[in-house]
């Protein structure tokens, strides 16, 4: 039975480690039924969303957010996910239909997918100055990827892990993973304890498979290193899209815009990027927009 979907935060070797591990199934799912993923993207896309919800859970405000984004060569050209601090994600990828070969040992071919490129993670804080970090992309797996990021534009070592298994019917089966990082002065031996833990430690989806927890995850990484566990919080598929935050969209375009939409004699559609949700309106609605700009316009 798949564990709920749920993060942890944790502290361990006396405060001189932090870590973040969930478990995703769920939510993955629920992005790759909005968006009909293949296998290969879903693996892709699951493993950046888990990626940003406990990179979200480093934030310092609830109203700040951080994004994703990877552009690639490869022909899933990339995707883009956003998360909070709140356990909320949505995310997209550019062409959800790649189909790939898998690979020798049988696992989807997620670095063929996405291919070379950058990963840009931004931090957005109502009030105050995005923070923009990019890099390029070893390996396109995105855990690799991801811990690369942590060393080159945060200056943390990291240790990243990411699953995503695929069952035969091509729902999730399991999705989860982990961050482990050192603060400052985080003495030698603790480094080599970690570094011998994650040398005889099973993958993300194995572990999953076998029913450990994200606390039981965490338990393995940082064994014998007094691990505390600080919180645990649900995470989910979740995008603030509605009705009314489109027909402000559609009213900022301006009425000659609107008019030329009405002129096309086509039903006004707008679909969000996130999560595949399409806004109808009808001419009347949109009539009504146009006023409200003019309306607007005329103060």
């Amino acid at each position: 039975m798949p564990v709920k979907d749920q993060l942890i935060r944790a502290a361990a070797a006396n405060n001189a480690v932090r870590a973040f591990a969930a478990t995703t199934r769920d939510t993955v799912e629920e992005a790759r039924t909005r968006h009909l993923t293949s296998p290969v993207v879903t693996a892709a896309l699951g493993r950046l969303m888990t990626a940003a919800l406990m990179m979200g859970a480093m934030l310092k405000n609830d109203e700040d957010a951080i994004t994703l984004i990877i552009h690639g060569d490869g022909p899933m050209q990339g995707a883009t996910v956003t998360a909070n601090r709140s356990g909320d994600v949505k995310g997209f990828a550019k062409d959800p239909a790649v189909w790939l070969p898998l690979k020798e040992n049988g696992h989807l071919d997620v670095g063929t997918a996405i291919g070379g490129g950058t990963l840009t993670v931004i931090r957005d804080q109502p009030g105050g100055l995005p923070y923009s970090g990019q890099i390029e992309l070893v390996d396109g797996e995105i855990a690799n990827d991801v811990t690369h990021y942590f060393a080159v534009s945060e200056q943390v070592p990291s240790s990243v892990g990411l699953g995503v298994l695929v069952d035969t019917d091509q729902s999730v089966r399991q999705a989860g993973g982990f961050i482990v990082q050192l603060l400052p002065d985080c003495p030698d031996g603790v480094i080599d304890r970690i570094e011998s833990n994650l040398r005889s430690l099973s993958s993300v989806t194995e572990m999953l498979e076998n029913g450990f927890t994200p606390e039981m995850i965490l338990s393995s990484v940082l064994d014998g290193l007094d691990m505390q566990v600080l919180a645990t919080e649900p995470v989910r598929f979740h995008c603030s899209c509605s009705r009314e935050r489109v027909a402000g969209l559609l009213k900022s375009l301006g009425a000659d815009e609107l008019r030329a939409m009405l002129a096309d004699d086509k039903p006004v559609e707008v679909q969000c990027h996130f999560c595949s949700e399409t806004y109808h309106f009808s001419d009347e609605e949109v009539e009504s927009l146009i006023c409200e700009h003019c309306e607007h316009m005329s103060y």
